[in-house]
């Protein structure tokens, strides 16, 4: 068998070109978003984080944490928990290890909708999240609902 008839038959270009034409629909907490390939589009470090916000809603898994994430305020114009905690993720998720990275991702009009958030919060804002919570008890909400993540 020749090298050209082998190459043909592992992979027929037929193949690839309908699965990049293929619509998908996500669930996200902002509710169903269709997915489409763009050949011509930048890339982003991103892009494939809708698939995992599916994944993270359809197992219950992001909102779970989020209400039993002991940080509680009693200020009506405090952050909400989604928007502390989403934050994290999303700079995480972007391969940050400083605060300071946040500010990166601050003007992401698209992933933090998918999430359920209101906006991604500033650095301090999150740092100063962290100050006075109970370490026991936010150690005990990580360790019980990251261990599947």
């Amino acid at each position: 068998m020749s090298n050209k008839s082998l190459e043909s038959n592992l992979h027929p270009m037929g193949d690839l070109e309908k699965s990049i034409q293929e619509k998908i629909i996500c669930d996200t907490f902002e509710g169903q978003v269709q997915v489409e390939w763009d050949q011509q589009a930048p890339v982003t470090p991103l892009g494939q984080l809708i698939f995992f916000i599916q994944f993270l809603k359809t197992c219950n898994l992001f909102s779970k944490w989020i209400d039993e994430c002991p940080l509680e305020y009693k200020s009506p114009n405090a952050p909400k928990k989604v928007d502390i905690l989403g934050t994290i993720l999303l700079s995480v998720l972007s391969g940050h290890k400083r605060y300071a990275h946040i500010t990166s991702i601050r003007y992401d009009t698209v992933n933090p909708s998918l999430l359920g958030m209101n906006k991604v919060l500033s650095e301090d804002s999150i740092r100063r999240t962290f100050q006075n919570i109970d370490f026991d008890k936010c150690k005990k909400c990580q360790i019980d609902n990251l261990q599947y993540w």
